[in-house]
């Protein structure tokens, strides 16, 4: 789930914390009103779908999806297929579970090619976040075995470093002194310019579209 980076560019910035460029820009929706009819079948949809595919992070990563954030402040523990293009309800971007494994809730999004929030599946087109380009890497220390998640850049730095988008390698991270050594990387992804539609699978009392579960605690 995206929010972490969300969390935590808005944590930098407020604390007053500059990155020359490497901390990625966001729009946070503009409309957070009732659902409509088309919302909440688009919700039942999913809560009906997704828990019987994907009930656990286990079941999340035999399907391609990749681990790359660690607990964020809603509870929740964010997987990629690294697709980008969410062409139906039956197809999220992102995963996320809590800390036991178990689904929370799932991304769905857009490539991001104008200014025009995305108009799909009868949502609100007001509901869609929007992330700027950027990197995210995945690194394992070889002394330790310790993993370090949610690491990330703008693509602007790692473009300057002669990195490439479509084919991404853990030597340009060595390059830029983020890591020792490429055999320490696990994984690296570029995350493209999206609109992107956040959505709790388990129930929520605040909504299905709302930033935090009260029922799920940190």
């Amino acid at each position: 789930m995206k929010k972490t980076v969300l969390f935590a560019a808005a944590f930098l910035a407020a604390a007053g914390v500059a990155f020359a460029g490497e901390n990625p820009s966001f729009q946070e929706p503009t409309y957070t009103g009732p659902l409509n009819a088309k919302e909440k079948a688009f919700v039942a949809a999913i809560q009906a779908d997704l828990p019987k595919r994907f009930p656990t992070a286990a079941d999340a990563e035999k399907a391609g999806y990749v681990r790359y954030t660690g607990e964020d402040s809603t509870g929740a523990i964010s997987y990629a297929d690294r697709q980008w293009q969410s062409a139906d309800a039956k197809h999220p971007s992102q995963l996320w579970y809590d800390k036991h494994g178990n689904l929370l809730g799932a991304d769905f999004s857009v490539l991001k090619v104008d200014n025009a929030r995305p108009n799909l599946w009868g949502i609100n087109p007001g509901r869609w976040w929007e992330f700027d380009r950027h990197l995210h890497w995945v690194t394992r220390d070889p002394a330790t075995g310790k993993v370090t998640y949610d690491q990330y850049m703008a693509d602007d730095v790692w473009l300057n470093a002669g990195g490439s988008l479509t084919d991404p390698q853990a030597a340009t991270l060595v390059k830029l002194g983020k890591v020792k050594s490429a055999s320490d990387v696990v994984t690296v992804f570029n995350f493209p310019a999206v609109w992107d539609l956040i959505v709790w699978v388990k129930p929520n009392p605040d909504g299905a579209f709302a930033e935090k579960n009260p029922l799920v605690k940190p």
